[in-house]
Order: structure tokens, then sequence, then C-alpha cells
């Protein structure tokens, strides 16, 4: 196989791969002020679209001129449409080009041929399935098999442990060719029991004080996630955002849920803000769960404006920090860019790893099952190390493998 790596690579963010220059498996944005995009020169015949966040999902929109086979789950085609158009409204906003068009939105929409989990596909000369890869409602792992049986398994954004929301991902195929992600490798995730019991004695301590608690959250998965725990301790919460609207996407499709019932039930516990009525939630002893969940835009920086001063407030990041947006800058400087000015944070600032991510063990397990099975090749990608996790499957496990840089192109066999 001929594979072009488009966008994803040594790095977190606009994940994107071009397979015998016909199939193409994700296109993304990396997020930040100004968005990058996956490198130029690509005509895909079809295109398959893991899950439903901005770093894989976002810029296939931009290639609706070619008029490809469009695959996903059905959860993962809402999600995208949603994307799309905050995308959008975004860019206008802050004056940037944008990347498509409502009609390419539409159109995107109207081609798109949703799948199941485990369901059969067979385009352009190529047999796939798509799995559940556990990480948020409706994400993927895509199989791709050539005319001549050589295989390929790209894991996307993957979790082997249950979630609250979502069940772990589904047993695997044999692959010759693996491609997986490397978010997390050399850090190993906390018990998730600790994680969480940690974050509640936090947030007990500042509204005990009369402090407010402020919690980004993305809006697809990590939002939910939360709710669902700040519900079965029985804490009220206001949320704010996309998530919102997120939430009410999964509870219309809860088959790709873990326990329906329960997201429901944490949702209606919530007050949910609409946007005319911000100004009139109490933010003195409350807990406010709202987008981005990496600071970058989003009602999080209404809240922040007015509290970014106060030493009773508590800032909780619940997920990854990606190099140049806005948390990982408060995480490693104490400020934030808010409305064009640089605010100094004299609010309290804790960040929780509620990944949805494999950690270190996981992942490493997740290979050596592979290559177990039959695996040659493995190439690592989506993460800050992924020179590092090749060089310990060489090592480790005896299998080729590599890290290619983006616009990196390689001959497997």
């Amino acid at each position: 196989m001929l594979i072009d790596f488009k966008g994803g690579c040594r790095e977190v963010g606009r994940s994107a791969i071009l397979v015998n220059e016909d199939i193409l498996i994700d296109y993304g944005i990396k997020p930040g002020e100004r968005p990058d995009y996956p490198v130029d020169g690509i005509f895909p015949k079809s295109i398959f679209v893991s899950h439903g966040h901005l770093d894989h999902c976002g810029a296939v929109p931009n290639l609706m001129d070619l008029s490809p086979e469009v695959y996903m789950t059905h959860m993962t085609s809402r999600f995208t449409e949603i994307l799309g158009r905050d995308t959008l409204k975004i860019s206008e906003r802050r004056g940037l080009p944008e990347p498509y068009d409502e009609g390419d939105l539409q159109k995107l929409s109207q081609i798109t041929r949703r799948k199941h989990f485990g369901e059969e596909v067979r385009t352009n000369d190529y047999l796939a399935r798509i799995y559940s890869a556990g990480h948020i409602p409706g994400a993927s792992s895509i199989y791709l098999e050539d005319k001549k049986g050589e295989s390929l398994l790209y894991t996307g954004d993957i979790s082997t442990d249950d979630s609250r929301l979502v069940s772990k991902a589904d047993t695997m195929p044999d692959a010759d060719i693996l491609i997986t992600e490397s978010t997390y490798f050399g850090e190993d995730h906390p018990p998730r029991q600790e994680i969480e019991k940690a974050f509640i004695e936090s947030i007990f301590d500042t509204i005990d004080i009369g402090g407010t608690v402020i919690i980004p959250a993305f809006a697809i998965g990590r939002t939910q996630e939360i709710m669902m725990l700040l519900h079965s301790e029985k804490i009220p919460c206001f949320v704010d955002g996309m998530g919102v609207a997120m939430t009410d996407e999964m509870l219309n499709h809860p088959e790709y849920l873990k326990d329906p019932k329960k997201l429901e039930q944490a949702f209606g516990f919530a007050t949910i803000v609409k946007g005319n009525k911000r100004s009139k939630i109490p933010l003195e002893g409350s807990v406010i769960v709202t987008t981005a969940g990496m600071l970058n835009g989003g009602p999080v920086l209404y809240y922040l404006d007015k509290k970014a001063d106060d030493p009773k407030t508590k800032v909780m990041l619940t997920g990854y920090q990606v190099e140049g947006t806005n948390g990982r800058l408060a995480l490693d400087s104490g400020f934030l860019e808010i409305k064009d000015r640089i605010q100094h944070l004299r609010c309290k600032l804790e960040q929780y790893d509620f990944s949805a991510h494999c950690g270190d063990k996981e992942l490493k397990g997740l290979v050596r099952d592979f290559c177990d099975r039959g695996t040659e090749t493995v190439y690592t990608m989506h993460g800050d190390d992924a020179e590092g996790f090749a060089q310990w499957i060489r090592e480790e496990i005896g299998v080729e493998a590599y890290a290619p840089a983006t616009g990196e192109t390689l001959m497997t066999r």
C-alpha cells in the first residue's frame, strides 16, 4: 500500500491519511487561534471519518467539490454537521477565511453513507468495516483490505476501558498494517475512581467557601461525562454552550451510549443556560460546565472574563490542552487571552485526566496484541512523542515501526 500522511503526524490535530491515492481516512483541523489544515494535494474517491471531533472531521466539507463517497456512523455524521456550522460561525467572527460554505455542508449531509459498527462496505476495489473505538459516541476504528488482500487497521482515537458515557472499543480484526494514535504514550492514566474522587472533593472545597467552579469541557463526550458524574453526587450545575445540543443529539441516538437513561437523568438534573440568560446566572457558589474545553472561544470566556481575578474561583480543566491553545497558555504561564487582551489568572487552575484515550499501558497492550496476531508494520501518529512510541515498538516487540512526518509518503512491503 502507498500511504500518504497528510496530517496528525508527531502532533495532535488535523489527522488525515490517504491510502493508494483513493481512500482518505479522516480530514481534520488542528485547533488554535488560526487553525491548521492537512497538507494539500489529495483527490480521494472515498472518505472514511473515524469520529466527530474537529481534529478528525473538521475539514471534510472542504472536499465536496470532488463528490467522493463518504462513510461514517450516524452519530459521527450529526456531530460533523454541527461542528461544521460552528466552524463557519467562528471563522466569520474572527475574520478568517472560511474553509467551506453552507452548500458544502448540505452536500456532505446528502452524500454521506451512514453505517453501523461491523457493517461491511465495498468501495473502489476495497473492502472496509468500521468497529467501535470507545472514545466518544459513534467513534470508529477503520479496517481496509485491498484487492491483493493486504489489510490495514486505523485505530483513530481509541479507548479500551469503559467510561460513564460509552463502552470500551470492540475487539479488532487482524491486520498487516496498524496505524495507531499515540496521544498518551509514556503517560498512564490514574484510576478513574481516584480522579473522580479528587475532582468532587475539589468542587466541594470551592463551593463550601462560596466560590465559583468553572469546568471547561469538550462539547462531545466530556460535557456529558461530567454531567453524569455531578448527578451521581447530587451536585447541581449549569450547562452552557454546544454541549447542550450535542447531548440532545446523543439522546436521539441511544444505541451509541452505554447507559442512555443515566445521561437523560443527568441532563434533566442540570440547569440549561440559554445565551440570552447567561448574565442572570449566580456566579457565587455555582458549578458551571461549559465549552470550549481548551478555552479557545465559547461561553467559557464570558465566565472567565467575570471571574479571572477572583481567588475563590476555580477553573477545572478536564482534558488535553493542545499546544497553541488558550488552555495550554493558561497552564504554562498563568495567563489567558480574553477579548484581545492578555489576562493574568488570579483564580485557581487545576487539570484532571478525564481522558477518553488509551493510556501508555493500554496503548502498548493494544500494539502487542496486534503484533502477536501477525501485524508486520506499525505507524504511530497523533501524539507529541510518536517517535518514542515507534522506537519502543521496534525495541520491545521487534516489529517494524515508524512515526511518519506530516507530508511524508510511505510504501509498505
